[in-house]
């Protein structure tokens, strides 16, 4: 849905829902057929909220990346991230996984042994974000950044974690290397809060409540991507307790392609890493042999342009 009634808002995405299987629903906002990218945000899921049964759990077998950084946040939960530059590390709610993939890396997230012993919750997000071409090769590295860590801005109703980049006077220490920003707000039912046009494209997926922009007409609720128009002043007011992710950041100056896990400025770089993960030339994860094959091209669809 695109708006053209209300001038502070370009864009209402609301994503389609996938059940990958018992339960498990993942929201996809980004890419999608009306807007490819926020910034530098190119990708963006929701999963859950889930409650694994005693010896159930997330089971995302080994992958690769190129040309990206994924962040994982999670709302509530655990995950076990490993990687193929040797990184074990669990994540738990308020953390941040930060995988920046460059050249190409591998990587699993899977369920703690632990975590299957009993009924466990697991709800987060995991985002994209493409990498400038200066540094689409760099080599793959892994940060992980526990909650106390992430700056927190609280005031009048509203409690801000800045998860990534820097925004509000603020910097996140996750290393970014593009100017971006993704926060947790939660607002108090009644409050104000101004998104400030510090960053070219700004948005916010609302997890949970829901907001009105103040001078103007309409409320939007929970699973919906609203994407503002650049400039324009923002001021939400919280109807009831609400919860929302911001987005934003500069748009990258080049055009860039996906494919599967794969984000380049290069389609050649793409048939590339495919034909390297077809052929297993990236490197492996240590202790772990399953992996999900290359997804077979579908008929005169190939490029998400």
């Amino acid at each position: 849905m695109t708006l053209s009634s209300n001038a502070a808002v370009e864009q209402v995405i609301l994503p389609p829902v996938r059940d990958l299987g018992d339960g498990f629903k993942v929201r996809r906002a980004l890419p999608s057929a009306m807007r490819r990218m926020v910034g530098p945000f190119i990708f963006f899921d929701q999963f859950g909220p889930i409650v694994f049964r005693v010896g159930e759990g997330q089971d995302v077998r080994p992958h690769p990346h190129i040309g990206l950084s994924t962040l994982t946040y999670l709302i509530d939960g655990e995950i076990v991230h490993r990687d193929s530059a040797g990184n074990m590390q669990a994540i738990r709610a308020g953390e941040a996984n930060w995988m920046t993939a460059g050249s190409g890396i591998v990587h699993s997230e899977r369920s703690s042994p632990e975590a299957r012993r009993v009924p466990s919750a697991l709800f987060g997000q995991q985002i994209w974000i493409a990498l400038p071409t200066a540094v689409e090769e760099i080599a793959g590295h892994f940060s992980h950044h526990d909650a106390q860590s992430l700056p927190v801005l609280t005031g009048e109703g509203a409690t801000l974690h800045l998860v990534a980049g820097m925004g509000f006077g603020a910097k996140s220490p996750v290393p970014v290397y593009s100017d971006l920003i993704y926060a947790d707000v939660q607002l108090a039912a009644g409050a104000r809060f101004q998104i400030p046009p510090e960053h070219i494209e700004r948005g916010i997926y609302i997890v949970s409540g829901g907001v009105e922009i103040v001078g103007q007409d309409g409320v939007f609720g929970d699973t919906q991507l609203i994407i503002f128009r650049p400039g324009a002043e923002i001021i939400l007011q919280a109807q009831g307790p609400t919860r929302f992710m911001m987005i934003g950041g500069e748009p990258l100056p080049e055009k860039r392609y996906i494919y599967w896990n794969f984000v380049s400025s290069s389609r050649e770089r793409i048939e590339q890493a495919k034909d390297d993960w077809r052929n297993q030339r990236f490197p492996g994860i240590v202790g772990e042999s399953e992996f999900i094959p290359l997804p077979a091209d579908p008929p005169n669809v190939t490029w998400k342009d």
